[in-house]
């Protein structure tokens, strides 16, 4: 079985390199042609950990890179369909993308005796597959549904930062669509894919909402958590730690998201979170918990600003230095960063910012130009600075030290992570979520 990837972004490349990495026959596509040249010479765009490793490992066993979507419309029994569907300024989701792909599908069906499965991956709400790309595909290929093509709702639900181990050990698999023959062969695939991991058939209506449903519950128990921690705060001796840990011993809750910050960020929950809220508002529903789960998590970004004037009063001229830009370690997606919406406004108010990131420090300076300092070391970063503000918890900060202590001008640390709450330091130290 030949498959196509069309779309080499976050999702579609993992996919891509596991499965070239395990003799699958692979071809992938992406519009853009920069990025084509680095992934043929086993360079992914982004970062992730394993992913050019994998990646490498598919180049020579069964991934080809192609800039010709024909070729993949003619040749691969299922098509997976990765690419992006950015947030609009009203938080609905742009579909120009995916149903600028979808026409090429389509006119390319015209042409071919191929019947290929068309699974879309990128995520989009309720209804678009039967209501928006079906007419498409129809209309471009003039062929029919069930006879000459499957169409089949196939949502992901990768991490970054674990994008390699999700796509090779998934929690589930979802389909969405007719139960007919093309149904049973993604089946098929994904039993010989993943062997043991449960897999859900259902409509694509409510293959689309599964998706939606998991990323808002889990941004639910991050707002939550956080509601938590901004309430210890105020307790002399309340942990958000001790509290988190204890309550994710329920079976009934768990562990999983239950560790407060500076809000949830990142490519997926805050644009599935306003897509639902957009998408519900559209319907005639008040999401009315949806929008306390947004209004807190964009809260916490103000709840870190109030502890930073707390420990050093006006920020104007201030010397601020910011460890971590990255919405969570291993990864240089800054997409939705708070780390990014924190410099937005410590800037406006003034203060003199240097930036440390282990990885994203290159994409940051596509944002910020010379309007900040970009340090190469966690020394560079602390010299002469004035107060400290921990927000990616990458590992190398949870070591910071007396000798690099020494470095600052003020030993002030903000830490919207807590890593530093047990150590033995000399400074004024200002965790979120500790009383």
């Amino acid at each position: 079985m030949k498959v196509g990837i069309i779309g080499l972004g976050f999702v579609g490349l993992s996919l891509a390199s596991v499965l070239g990495s395990k003799n699958y026959v692979t071809l992938g596509f992406d519009s853009d042609k920069k990025k084509l040249l680095k992934i043929k010479n086993g360079k992914p765009p982004f970062y992730e950990p394993q992913l050019e490793e994998t990646l490498n490992l598919a180049l020579r066993k069964g991934l080809e890179i192609t800039d010709n979507i024909s070729t993949i419309v003619k040749n691969c029994q299922v098509i997976f369909v990765t690419v992006g569907t950015p947030q609009g300024d009203d938080g609905s989701i742009n579909l120009s993308m995916i149903k600028s792909v979808i026409g090429e599908i389509g006119k390319c069906l015209r042409n071919t005796k191929n019947k290929p499965i068309v699974v879309i991956k990128s995520t989009v709400v309720p209804g678009t597959a039967l209501d928006v790309l079906l007419p498409i595909l129809t209309s471009k290929s003039r062929k029919k549904l069930g006879r000459n093509f499957g169409l089949i709702t196939n949502p992901e639900f990768l991490r970054e930062s674990m994008a390699i181990n999700d796509t090779i050990n998934p929690h589930t698999i979802v389909l969405g669509g007719a139960k007919d023959r093309f149904m049973n062969t993604m089946r098929r695939f994904y039993e010989n894919l993943h062997r043991n991991v449960p897999i859900t058939i259902t409509n694509n209506q409510t293959a689309e909402m599964i998706k939606y449903t998991n990323n808002s519950f889990l941004a639910t128990k991050i707002s939550f958590i956080n509601q938590i921690s901004n309430i210890c705060q105020l307790i002399p001796g309340a942990n958000v730690e001790e509290v988190a840990k204890t309550i994710g011993l329920d079976p009934r809750i768990g562990h999983l998201f239950l560790n407060a910050g500076p809000g949830y960020g990142g490519s997926c929950l805050p644009k599935d979170v306003a897509a639902i809220i957009n998408f519900s508002k559209r319907l005639g529903i008040n999401p009315l918990l949806l929008d306390a789960v947004k209004e807190v998590n964009d809260y916490q970004l103000k709840h870190v600003i109030l502890t930073i004037k707390k420990a050093i009063g006006k920020l104007k001229n201030r010397k601020i230095t910011v460890l971590g830009l990255a919405f969570k370690p291993d990864t240089d997606d800054i997409r939705d960063s708070v780390s990014i919406k924190l410099i937005h406004l410590l800037l406006k108010q003034g203060a003199v910012i240097t930036v440390h990131d282990p990885k994203a420090i290159e994409n940051t300076k596509n944002i910020f130009k010379e309007k900040v300092s970009y340090a190469k070391s966690l020394d560079d970063a602390l010299w002469k600075g004035q107060c400290c503000v921990i927000m990616t918890p990458w590992k190398e900060y949870s070591k910071i030290n007396e000798m690099n202590l020494r470095l600052m001008e003020k030993r002030i640390i903000v830490d919207t992570r807590r890593i530093l709450n047990d150590s033995k330091l000399k400074m004024k130290y200002y965790p979120i979520g500790i009383g």
